[in-house]
C-alpha cells in the first residue's frame, strides 16, 4: 500500500507539472482516423520497404499499456477498444516536445499522429510526430492482476478489469452480439418490443420475493417487478398477438454463481400457441444463436461438450424423477415425499406442499444431469400458478423448462386465461402467503379484470440472458457476464 501511495504520489507531481507547462491533461477532442485493429487489418501484411516508399499517415488514441524507455527514444503499446498498436517516440523527431513523454506513465490516455513503419523485429508500430495527452492516470495499473486470489476485487473494479483483460471485453461483446441477434430474431417473427413497468403496486408473474421501495407523493409502498408478464399478457388482451421485452427483472433472493438480485430477462408471448409450439421455436432461437456466434452447434462449456443439434430430448418432470431413482410412490404423496427426501439427505426447507417438495428434490437429483439441451415439461399446477392444466391430467399444466449444463436457461407454459380459473388459484396463493410464503403470488384484481376482458389462447416464455451468455462464453459465474454485479459493501480503511 505504502508503495502504491508512493507512485500515486509521483504522478500527482507529473501532474502539476504539465500544468505548469500549461499543458492541460484532462479533457480535449482528439481526430481519430484509426483504429489499432483496423491497422493491423489493413497494413499487418505490408512490407516495410512498402510503407517507406508510400508513407501511410495514421491518427490513433488509447491508453498506454506498456513502456519501454531508451533515453532519447522510448517505445510504447497504446490500447483502444479494439485493440494495440506499438509507438515509437524519438527525441530528434519530437524535440523539445520530447521532454513530456518522460512524464508519460502507463495508464495515461494519449492521442498520436505519425507513419507507420516496421520496426526490426518487423512489428507494425507508429513513428509520432505529434502527440497530445488526454488524460494523466494517477493510480498505476496492477501488474498481477490476473493472478488475484480475491477474485471479487476484479468484479469490484470492473473498469480495471476491463482495461488489463482483453478477454473480458471480449466477453461483454460477445453478450452485446447475443443480445442483438435475438431482437433481430424476434423482429423478424414478427414480435414487437415494447416496455412495462418496473415498479408495480402488486408484484407478481414469478414466485419470487420482491424489493419494496415507497413512493412520496403517493403515500404508497412500491415493488421492483419480479416479472413482466402480468403487464405483457394485458397488451395481448388489448390486441398485440406477438410481444416482448428484454430487461431487468429483481428478486430479494441469495447471491450466488447463478443468481444475482438484479439481472437481465427476455419474455415473450404469441397468440394461439401452446408450450408445444414454443419448444419448437426455441429450437429455432438458440441454433440460429450458436451459429452467428460459434458458427457451430457444438460449444465447450467447462468440461462438457454441449450439442445444441435439434431436436432436443423432451421429458416429462415425474418421468425424469422416476429415471433418476426417485420412486414413483414419493411423486404422489406429501408424507412420502417429505421422509425419502430427508432419507437421501436432501434440505427442503418449510416446503408445505407436495408439489414443492417434489420440485426440491428435482433440483437435488436431476437437475445435475441435463447437461445436454433437454426440455422438462409438464409440471405439477401449485408450482405454475400461471399456466393452462393439462387436459388429460388437470393436476399438472402444460409447461416446459429448458436445462442445458445442469441450469435452468428459459421457462415457458400454454398461458391460462381463464378468469375465475386464475382467480381460484390467485387466492390459494394468498392463503399461502398468508402462511408465511413470502414468495406466493399476490392477488391482482386488475388482472383478472383484463382476463374477464378475454386473452386469446397464446403461450409465453422466458429467457435467462445472463446465463445464456453463460453457455456462450464458457463463463462459469453469472458475475462474468454482468458488468457490475451486486456486492457486499467495500471494507473502508481507516
Amino acid at each position: 500500500m505504502e508503495e502504491t501511495n508512493e507512485l500515486i504520489e509521483q504522478r500527482i507531481k507529473k501532474l502539476g507539472e504539465l500544468k505548469e507547462m500549461g499543458i492541460d491533461p484532462y479533457g480535449q477532442p482528439y481526430e481519430v482516423t484509426h483504429h489499432a485493429t483496423e491497422l493491423h487489418g489493413l497494413y499487418g501484411g505490408t512490407p516495410g520497404e512498402d510503407l517507406e516508399s508510400d508513407p501511410v499517415e495514421a491518427s490513433v488514441a488509447g491508453r498506454i499499456i506498456a513502456w519501454r524507455n531508451f533515453g532519447k527514444a522510448a517505445f510504447s503499446h497504446v490500447q483502444d477498444e479494439t485493440g494495440r498498436i506499438q509507438l515509437y517516440f524519438r527525441k530528434d523527431v519530437l524535440g523539445d516536445r520530447y521532454g513530456i513523454v518522460r512524464k508519460l506513465d502507463i495508464g495515461d490516455i494519449i492521442g498520436v499522429k505519425g507513419k507507420l513503419f516496421r520496426t526490426k523485429t518487423d512489428e507494425l508500430t507508429i513513428l509520432v510526430d505529434d502527440f497530445t495527452l488526454l488524460t494523466k492516470s494517477l493510480r498505476p495499473l496492477p501488474e498481477k492482476w490476473h493472478g488475484l486470489k480475491d477474485i471479487e476485487l476484479r468484479y469490484r473494479q470492473r473498469y480495471v478489469d476491463l482495461i488489463v483483460n482483453p478477454q473480458v471485453r471480449e466477453t461483454f461483446a460477445r453478450r452485446s452480439a447475443i443480445i442483438k441477434f435475438i431482437r433481430d430474431f424476434l423482429e423478424r417473427e414478427g414480435f414487437i418490443e415494447v416496455e412495462t413497468p418496473m415498479m408495480h403496486q402488486i408484484p407478481g408473474g414469478a414466485v419470487a420475493k420482491p424489493f419494496r421501495t415507497h413512493h412520496n407523493a403517493l403515500g404508497i409502498d412500491l415493488y421492483l417487478r419480479i416479472a413482466p408478464e402480468l403487464y405483457l399478457k394485458r397488451l395481448l388482451v388489448g390486441g398485440y398477438e406477438r410481444v416482448y421485452e428484454l430487461n431487468k427483472n429483481f428478486r430479494n433472493e441469495g447471491i450466488s454463481t447463478k443468481h444475482n438480485p438484479e439481472f437481465s430477462m427476455l419474455e415473450f408471448y404469441i397468440a394461439y400457441k401452446d408450450y408445444n409450439y414454443l419448444m419448437d421455436f426455441t429450437e429455432r432461437l438458440f441454433t440460429g444463436l450458436l451459429k452467428e456466434i460459434h458458427g457451430t452447434l457444438v460449444i465447450p462449456y467447462g468440461e462438457h461438450t454441449l450439442d445444441f443439434t435439434p431436436p432436443w430430448p423432451r421429458i416429462p418432470m415425474y418421468e425424469a424423477m422416476t429415471r433418476h431413482g426417485v420412486p414413483a410412490g414419493v411423486l404422489t404423496d406429501y408424507e412420502k415425499a417429505r421422509d425419502w427426501a430427508r432419507a437421501e439427505g436432501i434440505d427442503v426447507g418449510d416446503a408445505r406442499s407436495l408439489g414443492k417438495l417434489l420440485d426440491e428434490i428435482f433440483k437435488e437429483k436431476v437437475e445435475p444431469h441435463l447437461i445436454q439441451p433437454t426440455f422438462v415439461t409438464d409440471y405439477p399446477l401449485e408450482l405454475s400458478p400461471l399456466a393452462r392444466r393439462k387436459k388429460d391430467t388437470p393436476e399438472l399444466v402444460e409447461r416446459f423448462e429448458l436445462f442445458i449444463a445442469a441450469r435452468e436457461i428459459a421457462n415457458a407454459f400454454t398461458e391460462l386465461n381463464d378468469p375465475m380459473d386464475q382467480r381460484q388459484r390467485f387466492l390459494r396463493q394468498v392463503e399461502e402467503k398468508e402462511k408465511g410464503d413470502e414468495e406466493a403470488h399476490w392477488m391482482d384484481e386488475d388482472f383478472i379484470r383484463a382476463l374477464e376482458y378475454g386473452m386469446p389462447p397464446a403461450a409465453g416464455e422466458g429467457i435467462g440472458i445472463d446465463r445464456l451468455v453463460m453457455l456462450l462464453t464458457d463463463s462459469h459465474s453469472i458475475r462474468d457476464v454482468i458488468l457490475f454485479p451486486q456486492m457486499k459493501p467495500e471494507k473502508q480503511t481507516a
